[in-house]
């Protein structure tokens, strides 16, 4: 507990310092697995049969409890996933090569302990006793010990890195609730996301109290890994059938690798009661988040409505020159979500003329657009009516921080450069001293109106979204805008108007 508690708190300070003792502690761990390996392969040369799939065959057709063994010898198989958790970071060349040392060395590993265990000639082992430090000299068992340990953290951060990650990019992608993301140090990539750090320890800190042993997390662990390599086969025959691979040869590679993670699932199935409810508690809350979210979004589509701007440019305009309407201010930002550049939602325009008009001498409508290359950052520039309606569109990358506010400045600088907007204020006074004029970003803030009459299963998904975007971060903070130069303006979200009202005038 101690040690993860360490863990999880130096997150927040980046692991870049220590992340360069990654490498070497790991080397000297799998080196220690494949030495201690060797030097007990001697003790019984048999167990290199192990290598013929006959004794395979024969272990799972001859015993009744052959199939079930299936269970515990998954658990020899897992860790390899582990290596792309962290793709992003180590890359595709160094797991790759790093991958050919490491199963060689477990491979020595576990054919060194088989052959110890070999050469027992029937002892009786304690419960307690494992093969994996009884073949160690008594000498090293301590260093043993302290290496493996370093091994297991080095390994959990592997992980911990790997989630920042993956909710980073389901965030972008909006498939996850707006958090927090600091990034603790210069390193490309490297991440942290306090909300989830402080989740992942409280889910830790409860598993280890939970279970307690190692050895009691088996069914858990293992049928978690199994459904996450059934996930990753459908996902990657989904990838092939994208890229036009022939469907015979797609349907080759489903048959062959889900007959084989089947045959794991059914073997750790039989220990659900054992702790294999566990993953699927976890792993329900997370879909639960998920699904909560993006099908609030297909139900907040439905109310989003688009308008042609080009209808709407005369009276932006001539409001615009209204000196009877008092100036709300020199440039005004809306955040629009609009993919086309000739829309606009009609929220936007029902804020600027009808709410309370809204006059400003530069219109600018900024969009941002996530896209599938991780680290794209570029924008462009559409000037609708020159220093009146702008139209700016970035399309960033889903690894790349949202900081608008900056993006937006360094923007209008180039443009002033470029001379395509005069952005000094256009008061008289203000004007004559070159000063610039001030910019208000407008961000809409829904929020569900009563005179809604949605089915139960969408009130409920609604009010969860709800839920969920009170604890995440807000709108202006998620697109990296100054507070100091937002205005929140909440309006009502009306997804299904009540039509069946019965109202009946008396007089």
């Amino acid at each position: 507990m101690a040690i993860i508690v360490l863990m999880f708190v130096a997150q927040q300070f980046g692991t870049t310092a220590i992340g360069k003792m990654f490498g070497p502690i790991m080397m000297v761990w799998f080196a220690m697995l494949g030495i201690l390996g060797i030097t007990h392969i001697g003790n019984d040369l048999a167990v290199l049969k192990a290598f013929n799939p006959y004794y395979a065959i024969e272990l799972l057709t001859t015993y009744k409890s052959g199939f079930l063994i299936l269970g515990a010898v998954f658990l020899c198989t897992t860790g390899a996933e582990a290596l792309y958790s962290d793709l992003g970071h180590c890359g595709r060349g160094n797991i790759r090569v790093s991958r050919i040392f490491v199963k060689l060395c477990l491979i020595l590993n576990y054919l060194g302990q088989g052959a110890w265990l070999l050469g027992m000639k029937g002892a009786s082992i304690g419960k307690d006793q494992n093969p994996f430090f009884m073949i160690m000299p008594e000498w090293f068992v301590i260093f043993g010990v302290v290496i493996a340990t370093m091994a297991s953290v080095i390994a959990s951060q592997a992980l911990i890195s790997g989630s920042f990650t993956l909710i980073s990019e389901a965030m972008r992608l909006n498939l996850w609730p707006k958090l927090k993301v600091n990034y603790p140090t210069e390193q490309r990539g490297q991440l942290y996301i306090p909300g989830i750090n402080w989740l992942l320890l409280a889910g830790c800190a409860s598993i280890v109290l939970y279970f307690r042993e190692s050895s009691r997390m088996e069914a858990a662990y293992g049928l978690s890994i199994t459904i996450c390599m059934l996930m990753t086969s459908c996902l990657f025959a989904f990838y092939l059938y994208t890229r036009r691979v022939p469907a015979m040869w797609v349907g080759v590679y489903l048959v062959v690798y889900l007959s084989i993670e089947f045959s794991f699932l059914l073997a750790n199935l039989t220990k659900f009661t054992h702790g294999g409810y566990v993953t699927l508690i976890v792993g329900g809350l997370l879909f639960l988040v998920m699904i909560v979210w993006f099908r609030s979004r297909k139900i907040k589509n439905r109310y989003v409505e688009f308008v042609k701007l080009e209808d709407y440019l005369p009276i932006l305009q001539e409001l615009s020159n209204d000196t009877t309407i008092p100036k709300y201010a020199t440039h005004l930002v809306y955040m629009s979500s609009a993919d086309n550049p000739k829309e606009i939602e009609h929220k936007i325009l029902y804020s600027i003329l009808n709410k309370k008009p809204k006059r400003a001498d530069i219109y600018w409508f900024v969009h941002v657009d996530v896209v599938d290359e991780p680290y794209l950052s570029e924008y462009s520039v559409q000037t609708i009516i020159p220093n009146e309606v702008i139209r700016v569109e970035f399309r960033l990358g889903f690894r790349v921080e949202q900081r608008i506010n900056l993006m937006f400045r360094m923007v209008v600088e180039n443009m002033v450069r470029n001379k395509e907007v005069n952005i000094t204020s256009r008061y008289e006074s203000l004007s004559k001293n070159n000063v610039v004029g001030d910019f208000q970003f407008i961000v809409m803030e829904k929020f569900l109106s009563h005179d809604n009459d949605l089915p139960l299963h969408e009130r409920l998904v609604m009010r969860l979204y709800f839920i969920l975007k009170k604890i995440s971060l807000s709108e202006e903070r998620g697109f990296g805008l100054d507070s100091s130069y937002v205005t929140i303006e909440k309006f009502p979200l009306v997804v299904a108007p009540v039509t069946n009202l019965n109202l009946r005038r008396t007089n």
